[in-house]
């Protein structure tokens, strides 16, 4: 039987929209599960989980302490690939936070032109990834030129879920208050400035709280940042961009995982997506385990940084998302 392109649409759509709300529940179930024993899920119809025995053939998810959620044979296969690419930030709580870093890159390894022309470097289906990323987050981090660049809103408009706080670090409190993140009011903004580059205290730029930290190595200590966060609640960090902002984060040691698509584009030049200490020998460089996804046309590495890779034969997972 021949499908007509828009049926093929709707049945991915439909697959997609079942495997989000299964990604929504497993993370908002996270945090209320602190028993040691192993514990199993399954579905009710209604779509919430439900415990039942480990080993049941009706489970979705099993929850080990220390390690989170790993899916069972009970899930549908059709939703499983896109449903495992969350899973890392859906085990993270209070106890075991997390902090993300994502940049989408071209095939030459820039995140833009010259010119800072960015949107969009990669394809739809990345930019509905981000948005889910933003809603499993508690806090999503931007730099000041990705906010001048782009006037992003940083909500979760393409997919259901919470808008995360967002954070703008603009170490010399330069930017204007009328960019979207700072007037819109859809979530509250922290903005971040270096008190030493600034003589007494920064105005709030439109409706944002304001945060004052000290410089480290990167012009902001971004371990206090990370700190502060973490008091406030924020188990699950988000950085988004842009390359210099996410690169600040990698060279500081304070990325658990980070994702980086790679769009079939040449841009020739431009701003490069990472910007880090060279190495002198390649047996110097980090080789960390990896998961390979593919987006529509972008293929996204997901890099898990407390891992490596060496001696592992199966680094690389092909996932079709």
């Amino acid at each position: 039987m021949t499908h007509e392109p828009s049926s093929l649409a709707a049945a991915h759509e439909g697959r997609a929209a079942a495997a989000w709300d299964l990604v929504r529940a497993l993370s908002d179930h996270a945090a209320t599960l602190t028993a040691a024993a192993p514990q199993a899920f399954a579905l009710n119809d209604a779509g919430a989980l439900i415990p039942v025995a480990p080993g049941d053939a009706t489970a979705v998810a099993e929850w080990q302490q220390g390690g989170g959620w790993r899916l069972t044979a009970g899930v549908d296969p059709a939703l499983a690939s896109l449903v495992d690419l969350y899973l890392p930030i859906c085990s993270a709580t209070p106890t075991r936070p997390i902090t993300l870093g994502h940049l989408g890159q071209s095939l030459d390894g820039f995140i833009a032109t010259h010119s800072g022309d960015s949107q969009f470097v990669t394809g739809e289906e990345n930019l509905r990834h981000m948005h889910r990323l933003r809603a499993l987050c508690d806090a999503v981090i931007v730099g000041a030129g990705t906010v001048a660049a782009d006037d992003p809103r940083l909500t979760t408009r393409h997919v259901p879920g919470p808008n995360p706080l967002r954070v703008v670090i603009d170490p010399m409190a330069r930017l204007a208050g009328d960019y979207h993140v700072f007037q819109d009011g859809e979530a509250p903004t922290l903005y971040v400035y270096v008190r030493r580059y600034v003589t007494g205290h920064a105005p709030a730029p439109g409706r944002a709280e304001v945060l004052a930290v000290g410089d480290g190595p990167n012009g902001v200590d971004l371990a206090a940042l990370v700190t502060h966060l973490r008091d406030r609640g924020c188990a699950r960090i988000f950085v988004e961009g842009g390359g210099v902002t996410v690169s600040a984060f990698l060279a500081a040691g304070l990325l658990d995982r980070v994702q980086v698509a790679v769009a079939p584009l040449f841009i020739g030049g431009g701003r490069p997506a990472f910007r880090l200490p060279a190495a002198d020998l390649l047996r110097e460089c980090a080789r960390p385990a990896y998961r390979v996804y593919r987006m529509g046309g972008d293929m996204l590495f997901d890099c898990d940084l407390r891992a490596s890779a060496d001696g592992a034969d199966d680094g690389a997972i092909a996932r079709v998302l």
